[in-house]
C-alpha cells in the first residue's frame, strides 16, 4: 500500500480546502479526521504489527536484536503542525545505488549487528537524521524530510514564499552520509550540497534527480554512490519559473562569488608580501590564511568560525569547553606514509561524525565562546617538538589572556616573560603546552604575529599594537566570510539536544560491566559477591568528578568519604578506581580498565569477605556527546 502517496494527496487536498476565505491554522485533528474519512487510518492499522515493550529497562534482560541491525538510538517521530501559510519542500530519499565499496558486503543474517549508513540533513536552521540502514551496494535509504522554506528578513517571516522569493534563497541542503561500523566507530563517507531550486520550474511542483555523492579528503573527486531524490513543494506553486531563469540566477551567484573570492585572493597575496617585508624570517611562521575542507575546497580560515548560541543546551563558557572536549579527536586518514594530512571540516560533518582534528575542535569552541560574549580567537602554532596545533584564546577587558585547550577543556592563564628583565627577577613558569604561535583569527579578524620571536611565552597579546600583530582588513575578511557574503559558504547548523537517555544508558552499561567483571573473575576461579549499597555510594564521587571537569570547581568529596567510611567495617580495606571514557562500548571500556594495574588489582581482588562494587554514570551533552564515568571498588577484610 502506498501510504506516502495517499497521505500526500489528503494533505494537499486539506491544505487547499483550508486556504479558502477565512482559513485558520491546521491542527493534527484536521488531518486525522480527513484521513479517517477516507479510510486510510483503518488501512494502516490493519497493516501494522505491534511489539510489546518491556516495562522496566533496569531489570530487563538484554532484548533480542532485531533483524539486520540494532538502532540503539531510534529516531523519535515528532508531531508537526503544518502552517498552511508557509511553503514547504518535501525531500524524499528513494534509495541509494552504486555504493561499490560495499559490492561484496554479505547479506546480514537476522539478529546480526552490521555496519550502517545514516543520512543527516541541514537546511536553514532545520536538522534531520534518517534511520540507520545496513551498508550495501544499493542501501535501502528511504526517508522523507519536510523542510520549511521562508525568508529571514523582518516582516517576511509570516508570508508564504512565492517562486521569485524562493529563487533568491541560495541556501543549499547540506547532506552528510555517515557510516557506523560494528564497534560504533563513525566514518565520514560524503558531504554533499544539494541545490533544490530545480523544483521551481516543475509545473507539477515535483521533480526527481540523482545526486552523485563524492568522497572526502584525498578521495574528494571519487564518486562513492548515488542517492535517488524526489523534491516536491507544498502547497503547489501557482506560477512556475522557466529553467532558463533558474540557470541564469545560479550562474550570476557563481559569478559574484568567484569575483569576491578572486579579489580576496589578490588582497591576501599583497598582504602576505607586506608581511614578509617586515622580516624575511616570517616565511617560516605558521600563518594560515586558507584551509581545505572535507570536499577539498580551499576557504579562508575565518569562514570556519561563526558566533554560535547554544540556546538552553549549554549554560556557560566552561560547560561549552567541556562539551567540545567530549568530541573525540581523530586525524584525517592518510593512504600510505608521509606527513599528516590536514583537513578542516564543515561544522555539520564534524558534529555528525562526533569526532575531528584539533582544528575542528578549536573552531567550534571559539564559535561557542563568541556566542557567550567573549573576545575569542583560534590560535595556530605548535606544541612540543614542533607539532602543529590549534587552540583558543580569549582576551579579558582587564587584559587577561586565557588559553583554552579544546581537546581537554583545560584553561591556562598566560603571563609573558620579559627577556629584558635582570637575571635575578623571578619569571613565571608557563603551565601551557604551547611553544610557538604564528597567527590568530575569528569570524571577523585575522592577525599574524610579527614579533621578533614567535615563542608563546615571550609574546605580548596586545592585538591593537600594529608593531606586534599585523591585521588583515576587516572589510576584506567580511567580504568572503560574513554570513550570506558568498553562496559557496556552508551554512552553520544549530546544536541538537542530546537523544541519549542518561539514566537508562548508565543502567545498561553498569549491567554489562557487572557481567564482564563476573565472567573475568570466573575465568580466574574467583566467585563474585556484589555490594549494591557500596555501588550506590560511588555515585556522588562520579558526579563530583564531572562537575569539576565542567566548572573547574571541586565539591562533595567530604560527604563521599564519610559515607564510604560508614559502609566499610573496622578491619576492612576499601579500594576504588575511577576512569573516564568518551564512548559507551562496555567491552572496549573494560579492556582499557584492565590495562591499569590499580583496576586489575580491584577486579581480581582475592581475600576474606571480598565484596565488589561498580558504578557507571553517563552524562549527556548536545549532539549526543557523552562523558562516561566508571568506578570500580572493593572492600575486604585485612589479614596481617
Amino acid at each position: 500500500m502506498d501510504i506516502h502517496g495517499r497521505i500526500r494527496d489528503v494533505l494537499a487536498e486539506t491544505v487547499r480546502e483550508e486556504l479558502g476565505p477565512g482559513h485558520h491554522d491546521l491542527s493534527e485533528e484536521h488531518f486525522i479526521r480527513a484521513l479517517q474519512r477516507r479510510g486510510i487510518v483503518d488501512d494502516v492499522m490493519r497493516e501494522l504489527s505491534f511489539v510489546q515493550e518491556l516495562p522496566n529497562r533496569e531489570h530487563a534482560s538484554t532484548p533480542k536484536p532485531s533483524t539486520h541491525f540494532v538502532d540503539k538510538e531510534p529516531t523519535e517521530m515528532k508531531k508537526t503542525n503544518i502552517d498552511p501559510t508557509r511553503r514547504y519542500l518535501y525531500l524524499q530519499v528513494l534509495g541509494g545505488k552504486a555504493f561499490l565499496e560495499h559490492l561484496q558486503e554479505p547479506e546480514p543474517l537476522p539478529g546480526q549487528v552490521c555496519s550502517t549508513f545514516t543520512l543527516y540533513l541541514h537546511f536553514r536552521n532545520q536538522r534531520f537524521r534518517s534511520k540507520p540502514v545496513p551498508c550495501a551496494c544499493d542501501p535501502d535509504l528511504r526517508e522523507g524530510f519536510l523542510l520549511e522554506v521562508h525568508r529571514d528578513s523582518l516582516g517576511d517571516g509570516s508570508k508564504m514564499a512565492d517562486a521569485t522569493t524562493m529563487l533568491s534563497i541560495s541556501d543549499r541542503v547540506h547532506m552528510v552520509l555517515i557510516k557506523t561500523d560494528t564497534s560504533s566507530e563513525t566514518v565520514l563517507v560524503s558531504s554533499h550540497f544539494l541545490d533544490w531550486r530545480s523544483v521551481l520550474s516543475s509545473p507539477s511542483g515535483k521533480t526527481s534527480l540523482a545526486a552523485e555523492l563524492l568522497g572526502v579528503g584525498s578521495e574528494s573527486k571519487v564518486p562513492v554512490g548515488v542517492l535517488n531524490i524526489q523534491l516536491q513543494l507544498y502547497p503547489q506553486l501557482t506560477e512556475t519559473l522557466t529553467q532558463d531563469i533558474i540557470n541564469t540566477q545560479q550562474a550570476l551567484e557563481r559569478q559574484k562569488t568567484a569575483e569576491k573570492e578572486r579579489l580576496f585572493l589578490v588582497y591576501a597575496k599583497q598582504w602576505w608580501r607586506e608581511f614578509l617585508q617586515i622580516r624575511p624570517s616570517h616565511n617560516t611562521k605558521l600563518v594560515k590564511i586558507f584551509a581545505q575542507d572535507e570536499n577539498g575546497v580551499n576557504r579562508p580560515v575565518c569562514s570556519y568560525v561563526r558566533a554560535l548560541r547554544a540556546g538552553r543546551l549549554l549554560d556557560s563558557p566552561r560547560q561549552a569547553a567541556r562539551f567540545v572536549s567530549l568530541l573525540a579527536q581523530e586525524r584525517a586518514p592518510v593512504i600510505g606514509g608521509g606527513p599528516r594530512q590536514e583537513q578542516w571540516c564543515t561544522l555539520l560533518a564534524f558534529l555528525c561524525r562526533n569526532k575531528g582534528d584539533c582544528e575542528d575542535h578549536a573552531n567550534l569552541l571559539c564559535g561557542l565562546l563568541l556566542g557567550f560574549g567573549l573576545d575569542a580567537y583560534v590560535c595556530v602554532g605548535t606544541k612540543a617538538k614542533g607539532v602543529p596545533h590549534t587552540w583558543v584564546m580569549t582576551t579579558g577587558t582587564d587584559g587577561t589572556i586565557t588559553f583554552w585547550e579544546s581537546l581537554t577543556g583545560h584553561r591556562y592563564i598566560h603571563q609573558p616573560i620579559n627577556p629584558d628583565d635582570p637575571p635575578l627577577v623571578p619569571q613565571p613558569k608557563p603551565s601551557y603546552p604551547y611553544r610557538t604561535i604564528g597567527c590568530l583569527f575569528n569570524d571577523k579578524a585575522f592577525l599574524a604575529n610579527c614579533q621578533p620571536s614567535d615563542a608563546v611565552e615571550l609574546c605580548v597579546f596586545d592585538l591593537r599594537d600594529q608593531s606586534r600583530w599585523k591585521a588583515m582588513s576587516e572589510e576584506a575578511v567580511r567580504s568572503v566570510c560574513a554570513p550570506g557574503s558568498t553562496t559557496s559558504l556552508p551554512p552553520f547548523p544549530p546544536l541538537c539536544a542530546p537523544i541519549v537517555d542518561a539514566a537508562s544508558s548508565s543502567n545498561a552499561l553498569e549491567l554489562e560491566m557487572r557481567y564482564l567483571v563476573s565472567e573475568h573473575r570466573k575465568d580466574l576461579g574467583l566467585a563474585t559477591v556484589w555490594d549494591d549499597h557500596l555501588s550506590y555510594l560511588l555515585s556522588p564521587a562520579l558526579s563530583a568528578y564531572e562537575l569539576e571537569r565542567s566548572t573547574g570547581v571541586s565539591c562533595g568529596n567530604e560527604e563521599f568519604q564519610d559515607a564510604v567510611r560508614r559502609a566499610v567495617p573496622d578491619g576492612h580495606t576499601f579500594k576504588g578506581f575511577p576512569i573516564h571514557f568518551l564512548h559507551r562500548n562496555a567491552r572496549r571500556a573494560f579492556a582499557t580498565c584492565l590495562r591499569s594495574p590499580f583496576c586489575d588489582e580491584i577486579v581480581c581482588c582475592r581475600g576474606d569477605h571480598v565484596r565488589i562494587a561498580v558504578r557507571v554514570r553517563v552524562f549527556s551533552y548536545p549532539e549526543s556527546a557523552c562523558a562516561v564515568w566508571v568506578m570500580f571498588a572493593c572492600k575486604y577484610r585485612s589479614v596481617l
